[in-house]
């Protein structure tokens, strides 16, 4: 429901704002800020996005959760997408996102409403010390190829 109500506002609202501001400042201004924001948005999500790389990359070699820094490169990539989207509500949207301030509270938001399961598993050195693991075959003893000494012994 949620996704249709955004599906039918945002292009009324963008309709709207289109028909406002164009009768304000004219049809050739309002066409030129909206390609401004789509050329500086680009350059802003590019160098953003470049960091939020860094970030999860060193999450990842820290070995510390990276869900912070995938989620603020994934509303950063949300955000370009919004920042090429024409129109002024979603160029607003878009901005926003980049704001780091502004990431971090959707991140908290968004956080306080998942519901995370986690799951660890047992390393070598966590279980018990008197269980050793290893793998055999069976041989049949009936089946098993008779050879002579091995050379470390001596008969």
């Amino acid at each position: 429901m949620w996704l249709f109500l955004a599906f039918l506002l945002v292009p009324l609202i963008e309709i709207a704002l289109f028909i406002q501001i164009g009768g304000a400042i004219g049809l050739g201004w309002t066409l030129l800020i909206v390609v401004i924001t789509a050329v500086l948005g680009t350059m802003l999500v590019r160098a953003q996005g470049m960091q939020a790389l860094g970030q999860v990359k060193s999450s990842f070699n820290q070995m510390r959760d990276p869900s912070e820094a995938l989620a603020h490169g994934a509303m950063i990539l949300f955000s370009g997408a919004l920042l090429l989207t024409p129109g002024f509500f979603t160029d607003a949207v878009g901005f926003a996102l980049l704001v780091p301030a502004v990431r971090l509270a959707v991140f908290h938001w968004a956080k306080s409403r998942v519901k995370v399961t986690t799951f660890t598993t047992q390393t070598a050195h966590q279980r018990d010390p008197n269980i050793v693991d290893g793998e055999y075959t069976e041989v049949d003893p009936d089946q098993r190829e008779v050879r002579g000494p091995s050379g470390w012994t001596k008969h």
